[in-house]
């Protein structure tokens, strides 16, 4: 019984994501639409301006992704359910990736408006760059250990990493920039275009994690099977 459950349930999980795939398709074209022919030209920054509606969307989902790293793993600490492992390590892979596409539009903005790649005196650029860093130790510790030790200790260093976030967020206020503005001023339409773009990068992040959290499930249960077949030998 609780075996047919569980199948009737993956099967409405695999119908969800797999419509979810569709939703996103869908708004990743709509969203490419409103940004390069429907939100006006920004008239000091010109076109370079436009990957600021990829750059910001792909910084608040690595946050988000972080986030949920962040809350799985004290999850894992307190109840030391595989589930929140799993999470976890999936969103952090996830939220890695979103990260580095941040980093990689963020120096291509900069670039094309104040013609220069890089600068380490732009506290938001160092500050993601150091971010990108801690969540790169965090994938790495992973394989340094095994079994319930290496969890264990993914999840502190999760927990830990986590404090980058306010910081990245905040060094604009705290320490100021020489390429961010603090606020930038919208048109309507170039609100329109944005929040379809954070709506749709947020959306995209929800499918990833389904899919990667599925992945990472049936790897481990592979795993498993594997190993109890080799102490039966």
């Amino acid at each position: 019984m609780d075996k047919s459950l569980n199948t009737y349930k993956r099967r409405i999980c695999v119908i969800f994501r797999n419509v979810l795939g569709i939703v996103v398709t869908l708004l990743i074209v709509v969203s490419i639409y409103l940004t390069f022919f429907y939100a006006p030209v920004e008239m000091e920054m010109g076109l370079p301006q436009k990957i600021f509606y990829f750059h910001v969307p792909s910084a608040w989902v690595s946050f988000l992704a972080f986030a949920v790293t962040f809350i799985c793993s004290i999850g894992y600490l307190r109840k030391r359910t595989d589930n929140f492992d799993v999470w976890a390590i999936s969103s952090a892979e996830i939220g890695l990736l979103f990260c580095t596409a941040a980093i990689i539009t963020g120096s291509i903005w900069a670039r094309g408006s104040w013609n220069t790649w890089w600068d380490w005196r732009e506290s938001r650029l160092t500050t993601t760059l150091a971010l990108w860093s801690f969540y790169a130790a965090y994938l790495i510790l992973r394989t340094a250990f095994e079994g319930e030790q290496k969890r264990i200790n993914a999840a502190v260093m999760g927990i830990i990493s986590f404090i980058m976030v306010p910081i990245v967020f905040f060094s604009i206020r705290w320490w100021g920039g020489n390429l961010h503005p603090i606020r930038v001023g919208m048109q309507v339409r170039m609100k329109v275009a944005f929040f379809t773009s954070l709506v749709t990068f947020t959306m995209l992040y929800v499918y990833l994690l389904l899919l990667r959290s599925d992945i990472e499930s049936l790897t481990r249960q592979v795993e498993e099977i594997r190993r109890e077949s080799i102490s039966e030998q």
